[in-house]
């Protein structure tokens, strides 16, 4: 090395320096931690017939993805004393904490429907039985209580073949149902010793007091949660499952309100999308349609009447083109609708039940359209594709990413973690504990780049009063 080298610089000039991050690993809950007699062993993928392992193949505990990525280096520092949180990164391990021909796997999906379930119920099978070996697989009905109430469904690699070209989830679904002590005594009963649960937020609330449960009985079994929304409300991972199919399919509903708008003279054009309590879905279907001239949602709250307010921007667009197009996250407006006391109820779940906004903004734009526009022609096309776009089958992107999130969980659980959700980091696989992000929250936030590009590309109101 010349010492008397210049130091290397940016295109501005200024100097490039080097760093060291003080990161510090999330522990991950292990059958060792309560069941310190089991040993390890090999996994049989060194033994497959067809397939050899390099020996980068596998991963170890020293493998961990960093959670945060986005720094502003003037005025943060990656070696400063705060440490930067990492996460195991998800994948085969050499060393496994499970028998396979002992295993009994049971996988049951939870909550709404979403496009990917099938394929991530299939490539459970497929893994567990392929790459591992497993005997014996089985497929538990109708959510939590099917544990309980209803006999499981054998599955095999035969069964399963063609289930990812099918939407809704063939092991069916339901919300509700969840009786702690029944679901674990029947895990127990039925000497199932891997559980692959497959929901949302509320799913993910109940997956923790299960592996709780197991944890304080001292069982060797194995609890891992795969996401599942549709809103991608899940916190601390990329993204879950089916949003990029949802967005997809939003897309169509939007296209539709568009041509319907401008058919008409004064016509709005006026499309629900789901997010209950985030607006990643009407955020996401706005920027990649144009079609939009007005996103609503829930974290940035809107008003209709007077200065900067959604009527006057309405009628300033109606004026400019004829016609405009409203997309409105379900989650948006809650607090404007009227609720009387019999409509503020939870669902089986637990979350709350929300007014139609979509129905009620029909109204109001109607009601205001009449009120300072009498004799002029107006109309409002309603779509609500709320069912449509939960029903179908996934993309081809949601269905890799289903694909690896079903292997990424199996690999975990043999070994030997257990109380974990898989899910990407920063477009890494990782493993992250159960209990941290059943209470995280993926909201948008209206302060980033992305709304920012949102109301660059429809220059509609911030809805801050003057």
């Amino acid at each position: 090395m010349n010492e008397n080298a210049p130091p290397k610089t940016h295109q501005d000039g200024q100097p490039l320096e080097s760093f060291t991050i003080n990161a510090t690993l999330v522990r991950l809950p292990h059958l060792t931690d309560y069941l310190p007699h089991l040993k390890p062993q090999t996994t049989p993928l060194e033994s497959n017939h067809f397939y050899h392992p390099s020996d980068e193949f596998y991963l170890s505990h020293s493998d961990v993805i960093i959670r945060r990525t986005i720094y502003d280096l003037s005025t943060t520092s990656l070696s400063s004393s705060s440490p930067h949180l990492s996460y195991p990164r998800a994948g085969p391990r050499k060393q496994i904490f499970y028998n396979p021909q002992n295993v009994r796997a049971a996988i049951v999906t939870c909550g709404g429907l979403c496009p990917g379930l099938n394929t991530v119920i299939r490539e459970l099978v497929v893994g567990l039985s392929e790459e591992y070996g497993v005997p014996e697989i089985f497929g538990i009905k109708a959510g939590y209580r099917g544990f309980y109430s209803m006999d499981p469904v054998k599955l095999d690699v035969k069964m399963v073949h063609n289930w990812h070209k099918r939407g809704g989830t063939v092991l069916e679904t339901s919300r509700g149902g969840f009786d702690l002590h029944k679901i674990v005594n029947a895990i127990e009963e039925h000497g199932y010793n891997q559980v692959y649960i497959i929901g949302g937020d509320g799913t993910l609330r109940g997956a923790v007091k299960i592996f709780n449960e197991i944890r304080h009985r001292k069982l060797h079994i194995g609890v891992a949660a795969i996401p599942k929304t549709v809103d991608n409300d899940v916190g601390i991972i990329d993204r879950s499952f089916g949003f990029q199919t949802a967005v997809e399919k939003a897309q169509q509903a939007i296209s539709a309100a568009h041509v319907e708008a401008e058919s008409a003279p004064n016509g709005i054009g006026l499309v629900k999308l789901m997010g209950r309590t985030t607006g990643h879905i009407a955020l996401n279907a706005t920027l990649s349609s144009r079609d939009v001239d007005c996103c609503l949602i829930p974290e940035n709250p809107f008003y209709l009447e007077g200065k900067g307010g959604l009527f006057e921007f309405l009628d300033e667009r109606l004026a400019q083109n004829g016609h405009a197009v409203v997309v409105v996250a379900e989650g948006a407006g809650q607090d404007m609708i009227p609720r009387t006391d019999a409509a503020s109820q939870k669902d089986e779940s637990g979350n709350p039940v929300f007014l139609d906004v979509g129905v009620w903004l029909k109204g109001e734009l109607k009601r205001w359209w009449e009120r300072d526009h009498k004799d002029e022609l107006f109309t409002v096309k309603y779509i609500d594709p709320t069912y449509m776009i939960r029903a179908v089958t996934a993309n081809a992107t949601d269905n890799l990413y289903c694909t690896l999130l079903a292997h990424s969980a199996i690999h975990g659980v043999m070994a030997g973690y257990t109380g974990f959700v898989a899910g990407p980091i920063n477009g890494n696989y990782a493993y992250i504990p159960m209990d941290e992000i059943s209470v995280t929250k993926n909201e948008v936030n209206t302060k980033d780049h992305n709304w920012a590009w949102v109301r660059s590309v429809t220059t509609q109101p911030d809805f801050v009063r003057s």
